[in-house]
């Protein structure tokens, strides 16, 4: 038996007889019995997760609370798991909300994000009874305040800002510069007028702000850059209006490993940001805020599995050497979105030696359908099944139906035991909602 997992990570993927097992679940008979490709998701690594944000800092910081960024993986599934182990989450669009209504999660646990909240989510939202609405432009509190009128409702709320800090990650998943689409500029001019009529309505309860310096980040000095931003707003909004924020929530972004990122433990961001705020509030005689983090990406990413079938094998002299799958930029399109690198083995070979450098390619119609690429496996045939690695963020979520390719089935698996938590679509999934005009029949 070989264990495949870094030291910083929870034992999930195991070779046995030269099958690759993930929590417990031999990988070739997962393929089998529902076919590929197929989302695979360990429910021991997402609860590990859990409990060491639990022990790092919710019980370090009383009230504090932590909320899954559903963007990252969301189904019902996911989020019934989420409640029971007592997290709130963080929706960003009407249809993360109502999946989180349809699985009865507790609204009050629900904060509602996104730059571009339509009417009708938050209608919705405001109907729920939802906990929190990140804020994110001026007009936004008008529409709320519309809705809460019509409907005899008060909500709590926070101000997204953007605390200028640039973050060394990818430039499409930075956010916290002040080129973005997300948040309020620091300008005096803009985010001071905000608050104050915030502050003065009959129909929000204004607690703080919110901030997301970026995501897979590994240094912890952006967070500390931010919170040294919104700790003098927090005092300048006492100085002007005689109002004490009582909430700071710090976003999520903690990196996790692809290939060879050495992962921090989420102790390592949070102990030094929450040392900064707790001296800010002693020094300036503030009682300390509920501290919120948002984390998506570092709950799901390693908690993921991809599986796929091999087929034709394309080898071009002197060039590169390709294997097909049965997937590809339709159930994980990051490699082509912004470059991202995964590693892997072959399921049914994988205690051999790596001694092939290939690129993992897809089915799709387009030459930058590619998985991975110049990656060492060893040597393929066709039919067998390969394995990607920390592919549980952002593949499922950003699925499409690109060239009408069925999106792959998900399943959660957790000591031996599998339970199938989305079912494949089929070919009359595709076209059920397609309706062809009568002048055209």
């Amino acid at each position: 038996m070989v264990n495949l997992d870094r030291e910083d990570s929870f034992v999930i993927k195991e070779v046995k007889d030269g099958i690759l097992y993930f929590d417990g679940c031999n990988t070739l008979e997962l393929a089998k019995q529902y076919g590929t490709p197929l989302y695979v998701l360990s429910e021991t690594d997402i609860v590990s997760r859990f409990a060491a944000l639990r022990t790092s800092f919710l019980e370090k910081w009383p009230g504090s609370r932590a909320a899954y960024a559903c963007k990252a993986f969301c189904t019902p599934a996911m989020l019934a798991l989420t409640a029971r182990e007592g997290m709130c989450i963080d929706v960003v669009s009407g249809g993360e909300l109502y999946t989180a209504i349809s699985s009865r999660f507790p609204p009050e646990r629900i904060e509602f994000n996104g730059n571009n909240k339509l009417p009708s989510e938050l209608e919705l939202a405001i109907q729920y009874g939802i906990g929190r609405i990140i804020i994110d432009s001026p007009q936004e509190l008008a529409l709320i305040e519309k809705i809460c009128a019509a409907r005899k409702k008060r909500v709590k709320v926070l101000y997204r800002v953007t605390p200028g800090v640039q973050a060394d990650t990818h430039d499409y998943i930075i956010t916290g510069k002040k080129d973005s689409k997300f948040g309020l500029p620091m300008d005096d001019d803009i985010i001071f007028p905000s608050i104050e009529a915030a502050i003065h309505s009959p129909y929000v309860d204004f607690l703080g702000v919110h901030f997301h310096v970026g995501s897979q980040l590994f240094e912890v000095r952006p967070y500390l850059e931010a919170v040294d931003t919104v700790l003098d707003l927090m005092k300048q909004t006492r100085e002007r209006f005689g109002c004490d924020m009582t909430e700071l929530n710090l976003g999520g972004g903690f990196g996790v490993t692809y290939t060879d990122e050495v992962r921090q433990p989420f102790d390592y961001f949070l102990a030094p940001v929450m040392e900064k705020i707790a001296a800010f509030c002693q020094r300036e005689g503030f009682e300390r805020p509920a501290l919120v983090v948002e984390p998506g990406r570092s709950i799901v990413a390693e908690a993921g599995i991809n599986l796929y079938t091999i087929g034709s094998i394309k080898d071009i002299p002197g060039v590169r050497k390709y294997l097909s799958v049965d997937g590809g930029m339709t159930d994980n399109i990051r490699h082509a979105l912004y470059q991202a690198v995964y590693t892997g083995v072959i399921a049914n070979k994988a205690d051999a030696p790596a001694e092939e450098a290939v690129t993992v390619c897809g089915k799709c119609c387009e030459s930058g359908d590619i998985l991975m690429r110049d990656a060492k496996l060893p040597k393929a045939e066709p039919g067998d099944i390969l394995a990607m690695f920390s592919t549980g963020a952002y593949g499922f979520s950003m699925a499409s139906n690109y060239n009408s390719s069925p999106i792959p089935a998900v399943v959660l698996v957790k000591e031996g035991q599998s339970d199938l938590i989305v079912r494949r679509q089929s070919y009359e999934d595709l076209i059920s909602n397609a309706i062809i005009p009568q002048r055209l029949k």
